[in-house]
């Protein structure tokens, strides 16, 4: 690539850099851009460039593959329903020890690495993210999730701390209520500090290209009404459906957009944010 072009794709970020200078975008980080190191570091690299260019990113992190490690380090058998874990007594032991633990302060180090300030927080801190226990069913019946949550309150008040000091917050999706611990889908949280910041965009990195279709070709937009036909025919399945009604439930709650975007495609967030041509699939509410 020559200078002329390299000077071509600055160009072409500038009026993306102006709309989004001094605004929020909330980027939900998990699936393969987590574990593959080269482009765990991309991720965290676009991240702290999108900090020098003036935009706030605040990073939502899962952990769901080192979970997945540990639990098979100590033998603990564990079961999904609907995308989500149960989780009992000994897996969210688990689970608090990786998410705040360990990834937590690895991205902090990553973002610092990289020329960026972190800082971890998770859902517990100052009481951040006030949770009860998630009810869920399965063909009609209720099933037991354990320790897994549904969200109650954001207080989002360390986060604008954290803002307000350049700081880029890095937050792990646990939450608590009456003195339980609470693990909570990373996608909702994501979605539920996107709302009570009003930030102007959510981003999801995901493990696929973004919703696909029955014949799995990618649809570039979808709104509420698509995507609730689409969960009752099947098309969408799995661990999309709590992404897709996290992105109807953030939408419904004011923020504009909602990408679900390729975290594995190197450089897909500066792609996302400061190109013509997105990737993945963008939400809208009509």
């Amino acid at each position: 690539m020559g200078p002329l072009e390299k000077a071509e794709i600055l160009i072409e970020a500038l009026p993306y850099i102006k709309k989004f200078y001094g605004k929020t975008v909330v980027i939900k980080y998990g699936g393969h851009a987590m574990t593959d190191p080269e482009l765990k570091d991309k991720v965290i690299t676009d991240i702290v460039l999108m900090k020098y260019v003036g935009i706030n990113p605040v990073i939502v992190h899962g952990g769901g593959p080192e979970i997945n490690q540990w639990l098979k380090k100590t033998e603990t058998p564990s079961e999904f329903v609907n995308g989500m874990r149960i989780t009992d007594e000994k897996i969210m032991e688990i689970v608090q020890m990786v998410l705040v633990g360990k990834v937590n302060k690895e991205i902090v180090s990553l973002v610092e690495k990289n020329g960026g300030k972190a800082m971890g927080l998770s859902g517990i801190d100052g009481q951040m993210i006030k949770a009860r226990k998630k009810r869920a069913y399965l063909n009609g019946s209720e099933v037991d999730l354990g320790f897994v949550g549904e969200i109650e309150e954001i207080d989002p008040q360390l986060i604008h701390t954290a803002l307000r000091n350049d700081f880029i917050p890095v937050i792990a999706p646990v939450g608590t209520g009456n003195g339980q611990v609470y693990n909570i889908n990373a996608d909702y949280v994501a979605g539920s500090i996107a709302a009570s910041l009003k930030a102007d965009k959510l981003v999801l990195l995901t493990d696929v290209e973004g919703v696909l279709d029955k014949e799995k070709k990618l649809i570039s937009s979808l709104n509420f009404r698509e995507a609730r036909n689409m969960i009752e025919a099947g098309v969408i399945e799995g661990g999309m459906i709590p992404k897709i009604e996290c992105c109807m439930e953030v939408l419904s709650r004011g923020v504009e957009r909602v990408h679900i975007i390729d975290g594995r495609l190197p450089h897909a967030l500066l792609l996302e944010i400061f190109t013509d041509q997105g990737v993945g699939t963008m939400v809208v509410k009509e």
